[in-house]
């Protein structure tokens, strides 16, 4: 495990497209959330312990926030060669197991996670209503073993923003976990 922190992609930045397969075996695409509020993006695995610390605040922002129009998808970019505990069949059992009401998407060709300069899970990506980045960055200070309460406290705020029409802070604070499990030879050149 690689303690990697996010790349802050540039707020403004369009939503990149995607089209994915759900752990339900649906295909899930990025339009298909074109009249929502807000479209929350998440780049989480099944192994990495900083997941395994934040999946029962990401299961409460799911309760929370999906019945007041935020659209929220999961994505699993990891190389499931290396890492089978983040593969499909595993992310099916994840996903039930934490009750994720959010759809969990795998991202094969990790084009996706390139796309959204993810770098680590967890990774959180808000757009607001016409998909443009008002949020990138931490959930909350909590990391695992920190003693810090996990609340969601920095990405609850930036959500509130958004659902009250304003603009969320800019000091925003980048996500710390384990870094994407790339694919040998596929490791985007954003990390230099």
């Amino acid at each position: 495990m690689v303690r990697t922190p996010s790349t802050m992609l540039p707020l403004g930045t369009l939503a990149p497209d995607f089209s994915l397969i759900n752990v339900d075996a649906q295909t899930v695409s990025r339009d298909d959330f074109a009249d929502t509020e807000a479209l929350l993006v998440m780049f989480i695995s099944n192994h990495c312990p900083y997941v395994k610390h934040v999946a029962n605040e990401l299961v409460r922002l799911g309760s929370d926030y999906l019945p007041r129009g935020v659209a929220m998808v999961a994505i699993n970019s990891n190389d499931v060669a290396k890492y089978p505990a983040d593969s499909p069949e595993q992310m099916v059992a994840e996903a039930d197991e934490r009750g994720y009401q959010f759809p969990y998407l795998y991202d094969e060709t990790q084009e996706v996670a390139k796309a959204y300069g993810a770098a680590c899970t967890p990774d959180f990506f808000l757009f607001d209503r016409n998909r443009a980045l008002v949020y990138r960055g931490q959930l909350d200070s909590s990391r695992p073993d920190s003693g810090i309460p996990v609340t969601g406290a920095d990405l609850r705020a930036a959500l509130e923003a958004v659902l009250a029409g304003r603009v969320p802070s800019p000091g925003q604070h980048p996500s710390l976990g384990c870094n994407i499990k790339w694919k040998p030879g596929n490791e985007p050149d954003y990390f230099g």
